[in-house]
């Protein structure tokens, strides 16, 4: 009797650890599957609904106009969002542009109408800059063409197209000169913000532009560039789409050069340094990337420093496509997992500095270029064509915001040291950080009125109301501190900044918002960003 209850307990144990243990696999198996998932649609989590404590909505149009039949809208009505989840806002409607009577015919109508204008495309900015409440949305994403002149070393193209479509079509011969160091974005949206990038050498967008063709609020076209209709080209670079439609611009590319690709580590306190006597005197640096380290055991204190050193001016003539990302199900894993704390944190720290090395993608025959031997070898376009699956998620109760903040560069590591206590000490995970050089930059609202260094920063948050208020004291505290260092806070992300932040960042806003009053005297084209600023600025 004692041998069989002892069986019976011995059996119970048995059932209850394999179901332990099958649960346990189980859980992990759905888990990893639900980290790995690509998202199964736009997230749409709601909006921040206040700027400084001055709400955003607007009530709706009491009696709106009728839908011109002669237009190709793709919504009447509706909500619209941005990358963010975080911007949903009722709008009067959506055109689709494919061609430039279509820009002008849907001006018209909101001139007669009274409604008001946004400019749209990736909607990667995060904080209703591509539209607003009851306005009329040009949705420019098949206002896309492009063509190339290979003689004059320029391409011409409409604001909806995308980099990585231009890049695939410029390669193997030609590469872009200047654009983010993502290209899941537009054109158009980035003129709109003057973007840049892995070229510390090319700076912004506004230095690659040769001329560009904009339509104003009237409806009049007109041609501006650096010399011709230069104040106009300074508010429609930088300038949010707020000064008209950019119908089409021309801009320089460059050679597909052939890097060596190489990486080291160094402290983030050494950056300087390295930049003033490394990577500056050596125009063969072709690309460069500064990431830092988000472990906490060396919270933002070492860099890996990603450069691409040319070895040839041309790639060889069987150049093959360009790649696109591998291994994305296993990298979304990852940066999830580091959403939950210390030790994956610490994970995909160690997995950027020791196995992404041996898993690198080397697109050109080592023998190829200068006979470079055991160097990895790509070409420019390489590096630059990562349109970053692996950060979209189906994980809706959480979104990922982008931060950017520019420095004085003597003031880096005062400020990177402040910086990183302000991180440490708050509770929302840092998935990404990173350097990268900016210019002076000769535009109306300029984010680098002296050449600077920025820190880029890819933070997740909760969706809900708590996950917004610790974000938003989080970016108020690192404006602050950047502020204090002489250097600004970029304006395409959420609206969480105060007043007083706004106007000591950007000291130039009220000639700005003047200038936009000049050249769109009825403020036909309107976001919920314009209406946030005005009312910051104090401007009626």
């Amino acid at each position: 009797m004692a041998d069989e209850q002892k069986g019976f307990r011995l059996s119970r144990r048995l059932v209850l650890g394999a179901a332990v243990i099958g649960g346990a696999v189980l859980w992990g198996g759905t888990t990893m599957a639900r980290l790995a998932r690509g998202p199964s649609g736009p997230k749409n989590a709601g909006r921040i609904a206040d700027i400084d404590g001055i709400a955003l909505p607007l009530k709706p149009i009491a009696s709106p106009p009728v839908f011109d039949p002669l237009l190709p809208w793709s919504a009447k009505g509706g909500d619209i969002n941005d990358a963010s989840g975080l911007s949903r806002t009722p709008v009067y409607g959506v055109v689709e542009v494919s061609e430039e009577d279509h820009v002008a015919k849907a001006l018209a109508f909101a001139r007669a109408n009274g409604l008001k204008v946004s400019l749209a495309a990736i909607r990667h900015s995060m904080g209703g800059h591509a539209f607003d409440d009851n306005a009329l949305v040009l949705d420019l994403k098949k206002f896309n063409k492009v063509t190339v002149d290979a003689a004059a070393k320029t391409m011409t193209l409409q604001p909806g197209a995308r980099w990585h479509d231009i890049q695939n079509l410029l390669h193997p011969r030609f590469a872009v000169k200047a654009m983010q160091s993502t290209d899941i974005f537009s054109v158009g949206g980035s003129l709109s913000v003057n973007a840049h990038g892995m070229d510390h050498q090319a700076g912004s967008v506004a230095g690659s532009i040769r001329s560009m063709r904009v339509m104003l609020a009237d409806g009049s076209v007109t041609t501006c560039s650096a010399t011709e209709n230069s104040e106009l080209f300074r508010h429609v670079v930088g300038g949010y789409g707020l000064f008209g439609v950019v119908l089409e611009a021309t801009l320089d590319i460059v050679d597909n050069a052939v890097y060596r690709t190489s990486r080291e580590i160094i402290k983030s306190d050494d950056f300087p340094k390295f930049f003033a006597e490394v990577l500056e005197p050596n125009k063969d640096i072709g690309l460069f990337y500064g990431h830092l380290s988000t472990a906490p055991g060396n919270f933002l204190e070492d860099m890996i420093v990603y450069r691409y050193d040319k070895v040839a001016e041309e790639p060889p003539a069987d150049q093959p496509d360009i790649g696109e990302p591998g291994s994305v199900g296993l990298k979304r894993v990852i940066i999830n997992l580091a959403k939950w704390g210390s030790v994956f944190q610490e994970l995909k720290w160690f997995t950027e500095k020791t196995l992404e090395p041996k898993f690198e993608n080397c697109t050109v025959a080592r023998t190829a270029a200068m006979a470079q031997g055991e160097a990895c070898l790509v070409t420019r376009n390489n590096p630059m064509h990562d349109s970053v699956p692996y950060l979209f998620n189906d994980l809706n109760d959480e979104t990922d915001i982008l931060h950017e903040y520019f420095i004085p560069r003597a003031a880096y590591v005062e400020f990177i040291t402040e910086a990183r206590e302000i991180l440490r000490n708050q509770s929302l995970p840092v998935l990404n950080a990173s350097v990268r050089i900016v210019h002076k930059e000769d535009v109306a609202l300029t984010y680098a009125p002296e050449p600077a260094y920025s820190l880029v920063l890819y933070i997740n948050q909760p969706t809900d109301a708590d996950g917004n208020a610790k974000m938003r004291a989080l970016t108020r505290a690192l404006i602050d501190v950047t502020i204090k260092h002489g250097g600004r806070f970029f304006l395409p992300y959420q609206l969480h900044y105060t007043a007083k932040e706004l106007q000591a960042s950007y000291p130039e806003l009220p000639a700005f918002l003047a200038a936009k009053r000049h050249y769109d005297p009825t403020e036909l084209f309107s976001s919920t960003f314009y209406r946030g600023i005005k009312a910051l600025s104090g401007v009626a």
